[in-house]
C-alpha cells in the first residue's frame, strides 16, 4: 500500500471512530467497515441513506446497520450460510481440476503438434513420401479432435457450473433476507425487532416510542374462511401499516397476527396519533373472497402505545405497551390505548 493510501486510511479511521462514539454505535468489524466507508465519501447512495438514519435515530439500529453493510460494502461471498458456501467451494473445486485437466490435455496436444511439426519440417531434409506425409497430418487431425472433444466438454462444464453459481447467489440473496424480514408479509420479523429496540434502548432511547397492534378477531377470518384468506388478511394489514410508517418508524412482524412499529424521536401523543391514523386506514381494507363470493371488510386491529421512560428495560417496555394492549382488546377492540 502506498503512503498517500495509508494516510488516507489513517484520516478515514479518525473521521470514523469518534462519529462512531458520538452516535454510540458498538465497536463491530460490520460497524467500523460500514462507517470508514461512509467518511470516506465515495460512495453517495450509501451517504444519503446513513444521513436520513442517523437524522431519524440520532443512531444507527444494528439491523439497518447489518443491511446497509451487505447492500454497499459486503461481498456476497462473504454471507455465512454453511450448506451454500460448501457447494461453491465443491463447484470452484471442480471447476479447478477440469480446468487442469483441460491444460494438460492442451499441454499434450501441444507436445504432438511440436513434435509432428518438427517430423514435417525434416520433409524436404528427409524426401519423406507422400504417404508418410499423409500420415502426419492423419495425426494432426485425430490430436486436434481429442483436443477439441475436451474443450467442449470444459465449456459444458463451465456454463452448468456459472448458471449454478447464479442460482445460489440468487438464493444467498433470498436467504440473506430471510434473516431479517417476515417471509408472508415482507415485514421485519422478530428477531430484527429484538436487535433494533435493544440497540436503540441501550444507544439512543430518549423519545423512543413502541406500538403494538393485533388484528382483531383474527381466528374467525381463519376458522370463516380458511387460512389462504387468513394469510391475504395479514399481508394486506402489513402492506397498509407499512404505507404508513414515515420519519423512521419501521414495521416488524412480531407474531401471529400482532405487529410492532418502533417510532424514534417522538413522544407518546405523536405516536398515539399516528396509531390512530393507521387503525383507521385498516378499516378501508377489503378482500375479495373468490369461492364464496364474498367482500371481506371488517377489518379492524387493537392498538397499544407506550414511550420510553427512565427507569424502563427492554421488557418493561414491551409489558407496558402489550399491557395498553390488552385494554384495547377488553374495551371493545379497533381502538387505540391509552387514551
Amino acid at each position: 500500500m502506498s503512503k498517500d493510501l495509508l494516510r488516507e486510511a489513517a484520516i478515514n479511521l479518525k473521521r470514523a471512530v469518534p462519529l462512531m462514539l458520538k452516535h454510540q454505535i458498538p465497536t463491530t468489524p460490520t460497524n467500523y467497515a460500514l462507517w470508514y466507508a461512509y467518511v470516506g465519501q465515495q460512495n453517495p447512495e450509501l451517504i444519503t441513506k446513513m444521513d436520513r438514519i442517523v437524522n431519524e435515530y440520532n443512531t444507527c439500529p444494528p439491523v439497518t446497520a447489518e443491511l446497509l453493510y451487505r447492500e454497499h460494502i459486503a461481498d456476497p461471498s462473504e454471507v455465512n450460510v454453511l450448506n451454500m458456501r460448501q457447494n461453491l467451494e465443491a463447484m470452484t473445486i471442480e471447476l479447478s481440476q477440469s480446468i487442469k485437466d483441460t491444460n494438460q490435455d492442451a499441454t499434450v496436444f501441444q507436445q504432438r503438434v511440436d513434435s509432428n511439426f518438427n517430423r514435417l519440417n525434416r520433409i524436404e531434409e528427409e524426401g519423406l513420401s507422400l504417404e508418410k506425409v499423409l500420415g502426419l497430418v492423419r495425426d494432426l487431425v485425430k490430436e486436434s479432435d481429442d483436443i477439441r472433444q475436451s474443450t467442449e466438454y470444459f465449456t459444458g462444464r463451465l456454463d452448468k457450473a456459472q448458471e449454478e453459481i447464479a442460482a445460489l447467489r440468487e438464493a444467498l440473496k433470498r436467504s440473506e433476507q430471510d434473516v431479517y424480514h417476515d417471509a408472508l408479509t415482507g415485514a421485519l420479523n422478530r428477531r430484527a425487532f429484538d436487535q433494533d429496540l435493544k440497540g436503540l434502548l441501550a444507544q439512543s432511547p430518549e423519545g423512543t416510542c413502541l406500538i403494538l397492534a393485533d388484528v382483531d378477531h383474527f381466528k374467525s377470518f381463519n376458522d370463516t374462511y380458511g387460512h389462504h384468506l387468513g394469510d391475504n388478511v395479514l399481508k394486506a394489514v402489513a402492506k397498509r401499516l407499512n404505507e404508513s410508517c414515515r420519519d423512521g418508524v419501521k414495521l416488524y412482524r412480531y407474531g401471529g397476527e400482532e405487529f410492532a412499529l418502533i417510532v424514534p424521536n417522538s413522544h407518546q401523543r405523536k405516536a398515539r396519533h399516528l396509531a390512530d391514523a393507521m387503525r383507521r386506514t385498516l378499516e378501508k381494507i377489503s378482500l375479495k373472497d373468490r369461492r364464496k363470493n364474498q367482500t371481506i371488510d371488517k377489518i379492524s386491529a387493537s392498538f397499544g402505545v407506550s414511550e420510553w421512560q427512565a427507569k424502563d428495560t427492554f421488557e418493561s417496555l414491551i409489558e407496558r405497551t402489550d399491557g395498553f394492549l390488552y385494554d384495547a382488546k377488553r374495551l371493545g377492540r379497533n381502538r387505540v390505548m391509552p387514551l
